[in-house]
């Protein structure tokens, strides 16, 4: 790395600390470490008002801690997200998402998307290949077969896919399962009640090249890595 970069890094950095350095931002960020959530959302759990969240966010996204997602179902919504892809974000933050600290057991985790054909199997076979808890996946409208470029995506990344069948989450989602919405589609269009987490991953089928796959697949199995260490650092501490 030449001295430009490096100042650039070093000055990257910087505005990061210096925005996570105030309490409110800082808890912002936390509650994203694991999910992504609208305004709203955010609003409701740390109790601030719409214009103080407002400022804070501001400040957040200019210093390359959040982006700021249009929903890809209905498009009147949008998401904030953590720029997980940065290292020095993803080290300053704590997972402080109450379903992945809750006191009922997990048995389970099921991944959702759409059709089942892609994200939610990226996610499912992922996570079945760094942590001991059983992995599922379902679709809110399952297609006929797995894309087959997730299946060769999925190949090139050590896993296999070839004998995954898209299904239906109807007999999915028992009480002692830690759900995860995979697509803004399937999040919306399931039961405000339901408990889970949502990561905002834009379709991969709609632009249907190995690159968007790819992107999709990079994006997936970052957020499989920070919830699977959270996970596992809390039942060592339970």
């Amino acid at each position: 790395m030449n001295g430009d970069n490096l100042a650039r890094s070093r000055g990257d950095r910087a505005a990061v600390f210096a925005a996570l350095g105030e309490s409110l931002r800082l808890a912002i960020a936390d509650q994203l470490v694991l999910g992504d959530a609208s305004p709203g959302q955010l609003a409701a759990r740390l109790g601030l008002g719409t214009n103080l969240l407002a400022h804070h966010l501001r400040v957040l996204e200019d210093a390359g801690v959040i982006r700021r997602i249009r929903s890809e179902g209905d498009r009147r919504r949008s998401y904030v997200q953590l720029c997980l892809e940065e290292p020095t974000v993803r080290q300053a933050l704590v997972p402080t998402d109450p379903l992945v600290q809750a006191e009922r057991p997990i048995r389970r985790i099921v991944f959702v998307c759409t059709a089942n054909t892609a994200r939610s199997q990226f996610a499912a076979a992922t996570w079945n290949a760094v942590s001991p808890l059983p992995a599922a996946s379902g679709g809110t409208h399952p297609g006929r077969r797995v894309h087959r470029r997730a299946v060769k995506i999925s190949r090139h990344h050590g896993l296999d896919l070839t004998g995954a069948v898209p299904t239906g989450i109807e007999n999915l989602v028992p009480e002692q399962y830690l759900v995860v919405a995979v697509c803004d589609n399937s999040h919306e269009e399931l039961d405000p009640a339901l408990p889970r987490l949502h990561w905002s991953i834009p379709d991969p089928a709609r632009i249907d090249t190995d690159a968007a796959f790819e992107t999709a697949y990079a994006a997936i199995s970052q957020r499989v890595d920070q919830l699977a260490l959270a996970y596992a650092t809390i039942k060592e501490a339970s």
